[in-house]
């Protein structure tokens, strides 16, 4: 089945914990009380073109007048801005010239590439 066959409800990713993620970071902090913390969930993303997905980069989901914006942070600072589309798409750039290129890379799961930088997010995918 081809990717476009799927329609992606973007009013339902799932993102459970995004609103803070108290928990991980609590404990976190208690197990390196001075470790700086990322907000956010934790998500798999390869940057910079990297062949193998690490756990280092976070995503926050914040609204904005244009909708839902998803910003996913790398562990060197750097971040990109991405908004939930409701056209099946998934998401797309919030910011910058690079399209997003959105696939499912599993069951709740969809990939996005952003130039040489993929990202993994949870998400509810439907069928037609």
């Amino acid at each position: 089945m081809r990717t476009s066959d799927f329609r992606w409800l973007a009013s339902a990713m799932v993102l459970a914990g995004c609103s803070g993620g108290q928990g991980d970071r609590e404990t976190a902090a208690a197990n390196t009380p001075s470790a700086p913390q990322a907000p956010g969930l934790a998500i798999e993303c390869a940057l910079a073109g990297a062949q193998s997905f690490s756990r280092d980069c976070t995503v926050e989901q914040s609204a904005s007048a244009s909708g839902t914006i998803l910003t996913v942070r790398h562990p060197d600072g750097g971040f990109r801005r991405l908004q939930v589309t409701r056209d099946g798409r998934g998401v797309a750039t919030a910011d910058g010239a690079l399209p997003a290129q959105v696939s499912v890379a599993g069951d709740r799961q969809i990939e996005i590439q952003v130039g040489d930088h993929r990202y993994r997010l949870p998400a509810t995918i439907e069928t037609p």
